[in-house]
């Protein structure tokens, strides 16, 4: 059955029943694979996406009734978004598979919080689980993009940079090397 979904600013046809969960008609219908599949039941956040500006896990999210809502993606924030710089600049990514998952319930946050205290970024990130534990980079991050504070990743003008370069950068890694 044919569904007529805004992704990402574009209009999208797809033909899936209209049970199908939204991570699996954006990645295996629309290319988009940002969205990761963690658990299937909505408790880790790894396949956050945005529906109207609000965070929902994608992965129990049936295509019904999506139709006439705005549905935004990680890559729909270009790369170039305040907390995809302030991910880079505090290193935050280990293994990365949550990644996308974090930056969209911290970009639904800091839309609505510019100011976000320990408690309001604990209470929006708490249904996103990193496995790598990385969460006080995460706080950092949240805290620096929502603040404005980019510091040496936008000073450099690099906020369009290949994310290969800019990740080194940050860590002090050559860029398709370990480094350190």
């Amino acid at each position: 059955m044919a569904a007529t979904l805004d992704i990402n600013g574009k209009t999208v046809t797809v033909n899936a029943d209209p049970a199908t969960p939204l991570l699996w008609v954006l990645r295996d219908e629309v290319g988009l694979t940002g969205a990761k599949f963690g658990c299937g039941v909505a408790q880790c956040g790894a396949c956050t996406v945005h529906v109207d500006g609000q965070p929902i896990r994608s992965c129990v999210t049936p295509i019904e009734g999506l139709s006439g809502v705005k549905i935004t993606t990680i890559e729909g924030l270009g790369g170039a978004h305040p907390l995809q710089q302030a991910w880079v600049k505090h290193d935050v990514p280990q293994c990365g598979y949550c990644q996308s998952g974090q930056i969209m319930s911290a970009a639904a946050l800091i839309a609505q919080n510019t100011a976000p205290s320990d408690e309001d970024i604990d209470n929006a990130m708490s249904g996103n689980i990193c496995r790598c534990g990385t969460y006080q980079r995460i706080r950092a991050a949240i805290k620096d993009a929502a603040s404005g504070g980019l510091g040496t990743v936008a000073a450099a003008g690099k906020p369009h940079a290949d994310i290969d370069e800019a990740i080194a950068a940050a860590s002090g890694a050559t860029a398709r090397g370990t480094g350190r």
